[in-house]
C-alpha cells in the first residue's frame, strides 16, 4: 500500500497547487482579447458569456478561436506544471484552473461555463481521454448542431472513460467537474428541453 500523505509537509504544496491553477484558470481572455480588438465589454454581447462560443457572436472567428486555444490551454498548462509535483498536485491544480474560469475573483465570481478549460484539464492529466471528448463532441455537434449539448454529452461521459483506463483519481476530479459543468450548463438544458437552444450556425 502506498505511505500515507504527511500533511504537514504535502499541505503547502496542495495550497500553492490549487491557487496557483485558480489564478491562472481566472484569466478572463474572451473579456480580454474582445477589448484589446475594440469589441468593447463582451459581457454585455449575446448571452454575457466570457467563453469562446459567446465571443463568436461579436463576428470574430479569429477571436473566438484563440479565445478556446487560450481558455484549453490554461487548463492544460496549470495541470502541466501541478504534475511535476505528483498526481495530487496536478489534479488540484487543474481543479484550481477549471474553478478559476467558472468563477474568477476579478469579475466578481461570474465567469465562464467551462468546457474548454475541461478539455484542457483532461489534456494535462489524461490526453487520450481528451481526444476521446473532442471526439464524441464532433460527432454530437454534426448530428444534431448543439453545441452545449455537445458538451453536456461529452463530459457525462468521462468519468466511464477514465474508470476504463484506470484512472481513478483524475475519475473522481471529473466526477466534480462534469457536475459543474452540468449545473453551469442548467440554462441550455432548460432551452434544450424547450427546444429553444440556438444551433451552430443559426438558431
Amino acid at each position: 500500500m502506498p505511505d500515507p500523505i504527511n500533511w504537514s509537509l504535502a499541505l503547502p504544496y496542495f495550497a500553492a497547487a490549487l491557487a496557483f491553477g485558480y489564478v491562472l484558470g481566472s484569466i478572463p481572455f474572451g473579456l480580454l482579447l474582445t477589448r484589446l480588438a475594440g469589441l468593447g465589454d463582451l459581457r454585455a454581447v449575446g448571452s454575457g458569456n466570457i467563453g469562446a462560443t459567446n465571443v463568436l457572436r461579436t463576428g470574430s472567428k479569429a477571436l473566438a478561436a484563440l479565445t478556446l486555444a487560450a481558455d484549453l490551454l490554461k487548463g492544460a498548462a496549470a495541470a502541466a506544471v501541478g504534475l511535476h509535483w505528483g498526481l495530487d498536485t496536478g489534479v488540484l491544480a487543474g481543479l484550481g484552473a477549471f474553478l478559476g474560469h467558472l468563477f474568477p475573483v476579478w469579475l466578481r465570481f461570474r465567469g465562464g461555463k467551462g468546457v474548454a478549460t475541461y478539455i484542457g484539464v483532461l489534456l494535462g492529466l489524461h490526453w487520450p481521454a481528451a481526444l476521446i471528448f473532442c471526439t464524441v463532441w464532433l460527432l454530437v455537434a454534426a448530428v444534431t448542431r448543439y453545441s452545449s449539448l455537445s458538451a453536456l454529452i461529452a463530459s457525462a461521459l468521462m468519468p466511464a472513460v477514465l474508470a476504463l483506463q484506470s484512472q481513478w483519481q483524475t475519475m473522481e476530479l471529473f466526477v466534480l467537474m462534469t457536475l459543474l459543468v452540468f449545473i453551469r450548463h442548467a440554462p441550455n438544458i432548460r432551452r434544450l428541453i424547450r427546444g429553444e437552444e440556438s444551433k451552430i450556425g443559426g438558431t
